[in-house]
């Protein structure tokens, strides 16, 4: 039987790709064959990133870019189709959570920040690769959050632009339907960098029905099967990877 998930000669882009669960999804797809785009904001660790990727015979292109600045993504799309030609799976998963104190200490500036990387970026750069994924019956992934159905007293607009962006995963699954599919993760608690902000015994106390926080690794496996043949008929879904979290 052959490989479901086999990606060889598949163009992936990954957005927050340097760290976290953006660099454990490109590793998985590049470890099935597919070339990867690697995005992030920061130049050094994207090419480092190509490096890495470079020596397990995968071929990668970096384009450092900031996802929340919108005259930035059409840049990234042009150097996509330049260096390969195709567009075959786009996983939106850049994203920041800093912490607010309070609503009333809640800047402008930071407000509007928080929804440029975590809603805006993603809703502009999937309009921007849908013509090209529909040439390859492509498939989009966002990555959101399980704050967007549990939202946290201290992380207010993430959870706002995660559930809006689960919001969005459905409306362009519509939109785009039927040539590119459009899916969600909904992330749960995982070790990242993020998180290294958390009580250092969270991973004991969870309150999860696997009673532990994920590992990286862990959500490779649900975006491998939304961007393979395999979830032929999956649209619009938001797939929970949380653990089982209450």
């Amino acid at each position: 039987m052959a490989d479901i998930f086999d990606f060889t000669g598949k163009i992936v882009i990954v957005t927050g790709a340097t760290r976290g669960l953006g660099r454990a999804i490109a590793f998985g797809f590049a470890a099935r064959g597919a070339d990867l785009v690697i995005c992030s904001r920061k130049a050094e660790a994207c090419h480092e990133m190509v490096a890495e990727l470079a020596d397990m015979g995968c071929r990668a292109l970096a384009h450092p870019c900031h996802v929340g600045q919108w005259d930035q993504l059409e840049p990234l799309i042009d150097h996509v189709m330049a260096h390969f030609g195709r567009i075959d799976v786009l996983v939106n998963n850049a994203g920041i959570a800093p912490s607010t104190p309070s609503s009333i200490e809640m800047t402008e500036e930071l407000f509007d920040k928080i929804l440029g990387v975590n809603l805006k970026g993603p809703f502009r750069l999937s309009a921007l690769a849908f013509p090209h994924l529909k040439e390859t019956g492509g498939s989009i992934i966002n990555i959101t959050s399980t704050g967007a159905i549990r939202p946290a007293p201290a992380y207010p607009v993430y959870a706002a632009a995660k559930g809006a962006l689960n919001i969005i995963t459905k409306a362009q699954a519509m939109e785009f339907g039927p040539h590119v599919r459009v899916n969600a993760i909904m992330a749960g608690p995982f070790w990242t960098d993020i998180s290294k902000a958390w009580r250092e015994d969270y991973d004991q106390s969870a309150p999860s029905a696997v009673q532990r926080i994920g590992q990286p690794e862990e959500v490779v496996s649900t975006a491998l099967y939304l961007a393979s043949p395999m979830s032929s008929y999956t649209n619009g879904a938001i797939v929970q990877v949380d653990g089982g979290t209450i």
